[in-house]
């Protein structure tokens, strides 16, 4: 009898994920685990580390310990001595191409149009030409509802629109992982759906996506898979509708009955 192949690895594996603010652990120990294609989103209270735990995927912050491994892309500095080593900014850059990343807030190019925040990236780090930058730009604007507003400046923009832009610029680098960080904390109510349209559009597509997030129905509905987090630690995870309709841990319990 033949050998049935081996299951391919986790997209995303982090292990024993540590980081500490002087002698503050905001991340104790982390483990977690991202299939291709799978949607875990990440819920908990203010303070849970949920941010930072994204920012050390992306490296925006330095890991205190452990590793993270992107697409088989190592992502945490070496070591030396025992003392982290520091990549320089080409290697990280490098790095970073895998990840894609959506902020609380927008953080567009106030002097670029949305066209022009959508084709920096690309020419900058990956070497685009302009032209082919451009036709990918007004293609991924038109796949998030804004094809009309390539032209239009950030502050003639709504909040929802400028998150959506911003969502088309993480697209532009073709990256294997996107990460969302509290994607519509900042907008008005009105606006949210919009946006969580867009990314429910990219998880029917199969997009890999880690989402922090408050909005509960939200996470149930497209998560595959939901990580509740207090206090620096993954508290309690598995299937999007068992933790949320059924949970297990008594501290995931008194979330859900505070946030439903």
């Amino acid at each position: 009898m033949s050998e049935s192949p081996a299951a391919p690895g986790p997209l995303l594996a982090i292990r024993s994920l540590s980081k500490f603010y002087s002698d503050i652990a905001v991340l104790d120990r982390v483990d977690l685990e991202v299939r291709a294609s799978e949607i875990v989103m990440i819920i908990g209270p203010s303070g849970a580390g949920k941010s930072t735990l994204l920012r050390c995927v992306n490296r925006i912050e330095q890991p205190s310990e452990g590793e993270i491994v992107v697409a088989g892309t190592r992502m945490t500095a070496d070591r030396s001595g025992g003392r982290l080593v520091p990549e320089r900014p080409t290697e990280l850059a490098v790095k970073r191409r895998k990840i894609g990343m959506v902020f609380q807030r927008f953080n567009l190019f106030p002097h670029m149009t949305a066209l022009e925040n959508v084709i920096e990236a690309p020419m900058l780090v990956r070497g685009e030409k302009k032209d082919a930058a451009r036709e990918r730009a007004r293609d991924l604007l038109a796949k998030v509802g804004l094809s009309d507003k390539a032209d239009s400046y950030p502050n003639q923009l709504s909040g929802g629109q400028q998150q959506r832009v911003a969502i088309a610029r993480a697209l532009a680098m073709n990256p294997s992982l996107m990460l969302f960080d509290e994607p519509t904390s900042a907008l008005d109510p009105e606006l949210v759906g919009d946006v969580l349209a867009v990314m429910r559009r990219l998880a029917e597509e199969g997009m890999t996506m880690i989402v922090v997030t408050h909005e509960m129905g939200f996470a149930r509905d497209v998560g595959d898979t939901v990580a509740f987090m207090d206090g620096g630690i993954i508290v309690e995870s598995g299937d999007a509708r068992s933790v949320l309709g059924d949970p297990q841990h008594a501290r995931t319990k008194a979330f859900l009955v505070k946030v439903r």
